[in-house]
């Protein structure tokens, strides 16, 4: 009995193996569980409640108030400037009523009054300039143009979003590369068994030959 139990004891290499292996199964699912709660949720909440609609100028107009915004200089160096407010209102194909045009979802949180906020510069007048020219990119170029946006009605009804934070490509890595660390360590667990399966059998052969 003592030689039949040390024949199936797992050695030093296999061990590390079936450690490995269950280490990457649980880093797997808990990817998979922080991932789930961190993106999908609010990827979901924000695909469940709205989708894309084409958009339309309505105006383009800056507001008498500025805001602020940090800058960086180096290391440990910042500071305080202010920019313009800049709002381009849209009317969607899903809706009558004047929405107000928002870069992202980051952009929409940072400053939901204004549709535009530019690189922080150092000097005022440099933002104020970067707000002047994509007031004139709407006005101008885009004009009367429609194009792609994107809305969610149960949470932002009176706000529009150019592009979608989160789209197919991130909620495709939500499940992707979890999966794969799950699946490769139920790979390797299973090999280490398998082989040692088959040692373990090669050697009954083995010693079956011999008697």
């Amino acid at each position: 009995m003592a030689r039949s139990r040390a024949v199936y004891e797992y050695t030093e290499a296999e061990d590390k193996s079936m450690r490995l292996g269950f280490l990457l199964i649980a880093a797997g699912l808990l990817s998979l569980l922080g991932l789930g709660c961190c993106w999908l949720r609010p990827a979901l909440q924000e695909r469940g409640g709205g989708g894309p609609a084409n958009c339309t100028v309505l105006a383009v107009r800056q507001l008498g108030e500025r805001f602020a915004c940090t800058f960086s200089c180096g290391a440990a160096c910042r500071g305080t400037a202010r920019y313009p407010c800049l709002q381009v209102l849209v009317r969607t194909s899903r809706s009558s009523a004047p929405a107000l045009l928002h870069e992202d979802e980051r952009q929409l949180r940072t400053n939901p009054k204004c549709s535009y906020i530019p690189p922080c510069a150092r000097d005022d007048q440099e933002n104020s300039e970067n707000v002047t020219y994509k007031q004139k990119y709407w006005k101008e170029k885009v004009g009367a143009q429609p194009f792609t946006c994107y809305f969610n009605q149960h949470l932002r009804p009176d706000d529009v979003m150019l592009k979608r934070t989160h789209d197919e490509t991130v909620l495709l890595h939500c499940f992707l590369w979890p999966l794969v660390t799950f699946l490769v360590g139920v790979l390797i667990v299973v090999l280490t068994i398998c082989a040692k399966s088959l040692a373990v059998r090669a050697e009954a052969i083995k010693k079956k030959k011999h008697l």
